[in-house]
């Protein structure tokens, strides 16, 4: 592992943290590689119940991701590819758990999302405004993910209106199980009881979950058509034009 991904393990669980603070812990694709081998290998790993995953910093558990990698790659193969990591860590057998402490957008709300619990802090924030700052667009699978978890309204207002909703009203909804001043302090609750769990109990009801997901958020026909014309459109070249100059994008 590299500096930027720190993994650490301990009496059954595996803790993952960001570690990019300079970049309110944005995703490379490096990073993405190495949680991709990391499921890989929990995904057979039976001493291990928990998995946490965290930003370092406390500004960020994670910002989006790292623009220069969709330059370098297809855009629409690279999105792909993440939804292929994201899926593996949604499949993983053990519980998968986001520490959340700040800023969880783009890629990072990608992440919380497919895990199966989520606690923050109460000046945490969730979103996707990607339509007034990069003008790309996200696959099918992902919405239908926030869909589920925060419900199509907030999910709406994320994408549509570009807001970011509080760690209080995601809790309303049921998107978080706790809102916390001492994200430390309810971690150790929650892995507390999770090891005193049923393994069974828990491994079934991860597969049934699971199998719900692949009917309900499966991409439609069509999706990797509709991503690669934003992708190749003006608005996505604008958005990284006046991302790279630090200005607010023109969209047409």
């Amino acid at each position: 592992m590299t500096p930027e991904l720190q993994v650490s393990r301990h009496d059954g669980v595996v803790e993952v943290v960001f570690n990019r603070p300079e970049r309110h812990n944005a995703f490379t694709k490096a990073m993405y590689a190495q949680i991709r081998d990391l499921c890989d290998e929990l995904a057979t790993d039976a001493s291990v119940k928990v998995v946490v995953l965290r930003g370092a910093g406390g500004r960020a558990f994670a910002a989006g991701n790292e623009i220069s990698d969709f330059l370098e790659a297809d855009a629409v193969a690279y999105e792909n590819w993440i939804r292929e990591l994201l899926q593996k860590l949604f499949a993983l057998p053990q519980v998968t758990v986001a520490a959340i402490d700040g800023v969880c957008v783009g890629g990072g709300l990608a992440v919380a999302t497919h895990c199966d619990l989520r606690i923050a802090t109460p000046g945490s924030r969730f979103g996707y405004p990607i339509a007034r700052t990069l003008g790309n667009a996200l696959a099918a699978p992902i919405v239908y993910r926030c869909a589920s978890v925060f419900g199509e309204s907030l999910t709406r207002e994320m994408l549509l209106a570009s807001r970011l909703v509080t760690a209080d009203r995601a809790y309303a909804v049921g998107a978080l199980m706790s809102v916390t001043d001492d994200l430390d302090v309810e971690l150790a609750t929650l892995l507390e009881g999770l090891d005193r769990a049923s393994g069974v109990t828990l491994s079934a009801t991860k597969q049934q979950l699971v199998a719900r997901a692949d009917v309900l958020e499966k991409a439609p026909a069509g999706d990797d058509a509709l991503l690669r014309e934003v992708y190749t459109g003006d608005d996505f070249k604008e958005g990284v034009r006046a991302f790279l100059a630090k200005e607010k994008p023109a969209f047409g």
